[in-house]
């Protein structure tokens, strides 16, 4: 088959790696355009782009899907089978139905739960001990085709966001390329989702950072490393600095020990601090205008105190 790969960051890389090494024809990649990053805002090309150009693949790094212009050059490639991962964009109907063997998407989620932008993080967020993989046939809507395959992951307690990144990024490979395999053998089937178990992954937004300490001690932990290493959870110091935290362990899980916030020990380097149910300890932190730190550090820096509380400036 002809296949052409959509996809953009890391987290695509690992199934475009994976149909490479497996031989497949890849005959182009479709990523996002380079933008610019740090603090000369130089033009970074995305790690899919980076690694398709070291194979020799053609790249395409259009504006838009829609109009002549890519239209023209899906019937110049006449892929017959697009496969997407993370690219970016909702594709629209014309190039949902070009290729004879439709458009397969590897999704960081056990469908039709966490359909949307931040399936990984919001699982971690919310708890969950399993997560997965599901390919999926891909329609009009936004994560509601029929599903095809699923791969299974344990969320274990100090799993964060990078590791369960990392572990479905390899989990998604492998399931593509068993997709793959049983869709040549003719035995791939179709399921329909259920609609009413459906839930919305929405995309990490701002207020979804500022930790909010009156959670029970696990709902604070869950916060903090389903947002770890990126863009990381942040509270404020009393004197109004921001203190984004990058690692947590839950230290005490039942108990009202202090208001919300509360710096309640120092010792053993760690920060432990009240939450509205328990406490947790504090192992690493980002300060404001610093780089990360272990938690002694930031001790032994004299920054924080027993007794002082965390929380938003205006709380």
């Amino acid at each position: 088959m002809k296949i052409l790969f959509m996809g953009t960051p890391d987290f695509a890389l690992f199934s475009l790696r994976a149909l490479v090494e497996a031989g497949e024809n890849i005959i182009g990649v479709v990523t996002q355009p380079d933008k610019p990053k740090g603090r000369g805002y130089t033009l970074t090309p995305p790690p899919v782009k980076v690694y398709a150009t070291e194979q020799g693949i053609p790249v395409y790094q259009p504006n838009t899907l829609r109009g002549e212009e890519f239209a023209s050059l899906l019937s110049e490639l006449s892929p017959d089978l697009i496969i997407v991962v993370a690219y970016g964009k909702i594709l629209p109907a014309n190039v949902l139905e070009f290729p004879k063997h439709g458009c397969i998407n590897v999704h960081g989620s056990l469908l039709p739960a966490y359909r949307g932008a931040a399936p990984m993080q919001r699982a971690i967020m919310e708890g969950q001990y399993e997560t997965g993989i599901t390919t999926m046939m891909m329609d009009v809507g936004l994560d509601t085709g029929d599903m095809l395959l699923v791969g299974k992951v344990a969320i274990e307690e100090n799993d964060n966001f990078e590791t369960i990144h990392d572990k479905l990024g390899a989990c998604g490979a492998e399931t593509l390329l068993k997709t793959l395999d049983e869709l040549r053998a003719g035995t791939l089937t179709r399921t329909k989702q259920d609609d009413s178990l459906a839930t919305y992954a929405a995309k990490i937004e701002k207020s979804d950072c500022l930790i909010d300490f009156t959670k029970p001690a696990c709902g604070v932990h869950n916060q903090i490393r389903g947002l770890s290493p990126i863009p990381l959870a942040f509270t404020y110091t009393p004197d109004g600095k921001m203190l984004k935290v990058t690692a947590t362990e839950v230290t005490n899980h039942g108990g009202v020990l202090a208001p919300a916030g509360t710096v309640l020990s120092l010792a053993g380097g760690k920060i432990e601090v009240a939450c509205g149910c328990g406490s947790v300890n504090l192992l690493s932190v980002l300060p404001e205008g610093k780089k990360k730190m272990a938690a002694a550090d930031f001790i032994n820096g004299r920054k924080i105190a027993v007794g002082d509380v965390l929380s938003a400036p205006n709380a």
